[in-house]
């Protein structure tokens, strides 16, 4: 890729700088890119105080950031508003936060009483900080883009996901949302993969992350069943849901999901579960324990790579949807 600057480009060089969290993300696009890791260190101090140091001259520069938000959340989080405000201060021209998994997207409404709206508070946090626009993939509410004042580009795994998959050749395969949350993106999963989907009915009783499957919408008696959702933190809904199809006599279970979280515990339930294969991006960087042998990840730093590289040249973002490697369409 072309990554020069032109001499007309208000924006000054590109710099990719990456926190804690994501570091072999963030060198993996940057070897899309054909460009170096900027300099930096985080500090972490002994009461746990974050600290974070700028190693190279950003003065006038385009400067993204990549840092998720996983596993420790908060401790994360705290670190990529003072990346921003480190770049803010040290003149760089603009400062686009990258954010390859936004943890905080699951709390994006006030559905019971006296509740904070948690991703509302990150994205005003992420404001105040000094960001100019926000890269991410993914969110688990694709309405948080509106909780932003400053520009919000919003790319999806699912074509990548679904490539993988397609190459497989998988016979007589039906595509399945676990829930009616996610039908809309599972519709057009199917229609990526040239094939049908069914829906099933979950529903959860507390905040235990504990899901059931109550019913499936469609029939998957006699075929291949590929589950999608957009994460897995316990893998309790994938499981739940690849139980649902066994039962309804479903043959081999697949799945696939952008952000594979894994909490303590996840990777043993979803080797012994139905599940012939999940397959997960590479957004997040921290896991409590190794990935199960049923697990295959791909990369989406193709992805953020080329989106990097549009943001820097002024370039469509949205050029990427109809690319096989790029961005799905919004919903």
């Amino acid at each position: 890729m072309e990554i020069t600057a032109r001499p007309s480009d208000p924006f000054g060089e590109l710099k990719i700088f990456a926190g804690k969290a994501s570091r072999d993300l963030a060198a993996s696009i940057c070897h899309q890119l054909g460009i170096g890791l900027a300099k930096s260190e985080t500090l972490t101090f002994s009461e746990g105080n974050v600290f974070v140091r700028v190693l190279e001259n950003v003065r006038g520069r385009d400067v993204f950031v990549i840092q998720g938000t996983e596993f420790p959340v908060n401790d994360n989080f705290m670190e990529l508003l003072f990346w921003i405000d480190a770049f803010k201060r040290a003149s760089a021209t603009q400062v686009t936060a990258v954010i390859p998994f936004f943890s905080y997207a699951k709390g994006d409404k006030k559905d019971e009483p006296r509740v904070s709206i948690r991703a509302r508070v990150c994205a005003d946090a992420i404001e105040a900080a000094g960001a100019d626009r926000v890269l991410t993939l993914d969110l688990h509410s694709p309405q948080i883009q509106g909780f932003f004042k400053i520009p919000v580009d919003h790319l999806y795994a699912m074509p990548v996901l679904a490539e993988y998959y397609r190459k497989k050749q998988i016979p007589n395969l039906v595509v399945a949302s676990p829930d009616v949350g996610f039908s809309k993106q599972a519709n057009r999963f199917a229609k990526l993969m040239r094939t049908t989907f069914v829906i099933g009915n979950k529903t959860r009783h507390d905040h235990n992350e504990k899901a059931e499957v109550l019913d499936i919408i469609g029939s998957v008696e006699g075929k291949n069943v590929l589950i999608v959702d957009d994460f897995t933190i316990s893998g309790g809904t994938l499981i739940e849901m690849a139980h649902a199809c066994k039962e309804r006599g479903a043959k081999d279970i697949y799945a696939c999901v952008s952000h594979g979280v894994f909490s303590k515990g996840a990777a043993e339930k979803v080797e012994a579960s139905p599940i012939k294969e999940l397959v997960l991006t590479d957004t997040i960087g921290y896991r409590a324990e190794p990935l199960p042998s049923n697990c295959t990840i791909v990369s989406v730093a193709p992805l953020f790579a080329k989106a990097i590289l549009s943001i820097h040249l002024r370039e469509s973002v949205s050029r990427l949807f109809d690319d096989p490697t790029g961005a799905a369409p919004p919903i």
